[in-house]
């Protein structure tokens, strides 16, 4: 799967490798859908109701995506994730290298992914965009590195799928 080497090319928008990243502190990578979707927003929102907490337990975190680095911090700064570090990846080469696949059709449109985007929108009121930035077939996942290994991964089975971001801090408490 992923190793230093592949590791150390991947840089975010303010030139840190995630080589050195997970040297210095664990590192939550979380792969994002496009942007028009939203299971992507949800999880911007969620990141960013969790990001303080993270931060106080020293867990750095990296967003993937599919786009330009200005139309990402416009998407990051509508959710409070004003300063946060990404990585542009708009040939989705790092997904493929992380081991994330393009979905299938009930992966991408199956009746979870319907009940849950009905959820998303009336309970967060999120609605999908009709402007798709990024490929619409890219299944998203989060992988926790420490050290510039992989030590924790969450990979989706649906678009739909919520992960369980606390469990990524305990992992992180038990790793001490």
């Amino acid at each position: 799967m992923v190793n230093r080497q592949t590791l150390s090319i991947i840089k975010t928008n303010k030139g840190n490798t995630l080589s050195d990243l997970s040297d210095q502190s664990p590192v939550l990578v979380v792969f994002l859908r496009h942007f028009g979707c939203v299971f992507c927003k949800e999880s911007m929102y969620d990141i960013s109701k969790k990001q303080q907490k993270f931060s106080k337990e020293g867990i750095r975190v990296v967003l993937v995506h599919m786009s330009d680095y200005e139309t990402a911090d416009g998407y990051f700064k509508k959710f409070n994730l004003n300063d946060i570090e990404h990585v542009s990846d708009p040939d989705c080469k790092y997904y493929s290298a992380f081991g994330l696949i393009k979905g299938s059709f009930s992966q991408l449109f199956g009746l979870k992914t319907w009940i849950r985007g009905f959820e998303i929108a009336a309970t967060k009121q999120m609605l999908p965009d009709s402007k798709r930035i990024g490929d619409g077939l890219q299944m998203p996942g989060i992988f926790l590195l420490k050290n510039a290994m992989v030590v924790e991964s969450f990979i989706h089975n649906s678009v739909a799928d919520k992960p369980d971001y606390e469990s990524f801090i305990e992992v992180c408490h038990i790793s001490h």
